[in-house]
Formats: C-alpha cells, sequence, structure tokens
C-alpha cells in the first residue's frame, strides 16, 4: 500500500481529500495529514512515503522551502496545490524539483487520478534516477554519492549543489540561479556563499572535484572530464 503525505494548513481542503482518497484508494493507498510545513518536514524526517502533495502557501515553512527541503534527500513525487498560477511561479516549482501542479480550485477526481498516475509511473523506476559524472555517481533515492566507488558524505548544501551540477553537466550556471535553485528567492545574502560551498565541495570530491569548472565572469560547469 502506498504512503501519501498531504501537507495543507486549510482543514477543509484536507478533510475533502482525506474522505475522497480513504475511500477510493482503501485498497491502493494510506493518507497522512500535516497542517503546516513544519508538522510536514517532521513527518518526512521520521517516515518514508511515496508521494507528496504539498501546498504552496503556507505560514512558517511553505511548500517551495518544504520542496526543497525534500529533494535534497529524496525524490519521490511531489504534486503542489496551489492558488498561484503565475508562469513564473509554475517554473520556479518545476525547477527545485516538483514532478506536477493542481491549480486550486481543482477536482478532487482528477488530483486522485494525478496521483494514482504518478505512483505507477514511479514505481520501481527510483533506481533510474541515477546520476554520473566522470566518477561521480550520485543517488538521489538513497542520498548516496561515491567517488571511484568510496561513499562521500556531504553536508545538505553540497549535496544540493553537486546533484544540481550532475543533473546539469556541460551547462554554464550562473551565481544567481544556484542561489534561486539552492538558496531560494528569499536569500538575501551575498552570491559570495555559492562560492565558498562550491570550494568545499571540490574539497571533498578530492581529484573529481576538478570536473566542476570555473567560467570566468559566467559562473560554473561541470564536465565529464
Amino acid at each position: 500500500m502506498y504512503q501519501i503525505l498531504l501537507v495543507e494548513d486549510d482543514p477543509q481542503i484536507r478533510e475533502v481529500i482525506e474522505d475522497y482518497f480513504s475511500e477510493k484508494g482503501k485498497h491502493f493507498l494510506q493518507l497522512h495529514l500535516a497542517r503546516d510545513g513544519y508538522e510536514g518536514l517532521h513527518q518526512i524526517q521520521q517516515s518514508k512515503f511515496d508521494l507528496v502533495l504539498l501546498d504552496i502557501m503556507m505560514p512558517g515553512l511553505d511548500g517551495f522551502a518544504l520542496c526543497r527541503e525534500i529533494r535534497q534527500k529524496s525524490m519521490i513525487p511531489i504534486v503542489f496545490l496551489t492558488a498561484k498560477n503565475r508562469e513564473e511561479d509554475l517554473l520556479y516549482g518545476y525547477q527545485i524539483g516538483c514532478d506536477d501542479y493542481i491549480v486550486k480550485p481543482f477536482s478532487i477526481a482528477a488530483l486522485y487520478a494525478k496521483v494514482e498516475a504518478l505512483l505507477k509511473r514511479s514505481n520501481g523506476l527510483m533506481g533510474a534516477n541515477l546520476l554520473q559524472v566522470g566518477n561521480i555517481r550520485l543517488m538521489p533515492a538513497t542520498y548516496e554519492v561515491t567517488v571511484e566507488g568510496t561513499p562521500v558524505l556531504l553536508p545538505p548544501k553540497e549535496y544540493a549543489l553537486l546533484k544540481f551540477f550532475m543533473e546539469h553537466k556541460g551547462q554554464v550556471l550562473s551565481r544567481d540561479m544556484i542561489l534561486d535553485c539552492i538558496w531560494g528567492y528569499s536569500y538575501t545574502g551575498t552570491d559570495r556563499v555559492v562560492d565558498n560551498h562550491i570550494k568545499k565541495l571540490r574539497k571533498a570530491l578530492g581529484k573529481s572535484g576538478a570536473l566542476i569548472k570555473t567560467v570566468i565572469t559566467r559562473g560554473y560547469r561541470m564536465e565529464e572530464k
């Protein structure tokens, strides 16, 4: 049975989704509830889920921030439930790792169908998400990084940076782009933080850290060799 987490601060929406999913999916899935982002984060840290339904506009830890937290450790499907339908918001959600959107107000039957399709598509495919560049291998499903077969433990920000570089190998990534995707739009510090964390990442990767190239005045690029 699939384990689904719904993170939604509106009690009426939680109730409607819970009632429908409990009846329609009683032999297929089990729905767990979180009333805000912090409660959702706690449950994710404590339990294993197969999919997360995630409201964006919540007080405290919003959906975008929680999505970034999840993506640092897991590639489980994430569906945003949102009243934000501006193109830039949708693109940003996909950029930080969501799998799909459903805009409020929505059909509960359409939401259920979307969830069912995502679960069936992702079932058994998590192992196919292996990323490899040179001697560096990263498995998002298990948060594992190896260099020449040797495990490397990375802090969350360095892990997120490495994953971002590997997903966009060969592309020049500007500091602003890296800040937006890893630190979020709300970050107000200097872009030097990117340089500092990349320096730490290169050191942790040893000789393979040289695969992350500095592109003068433009940013960084990860190359195969």
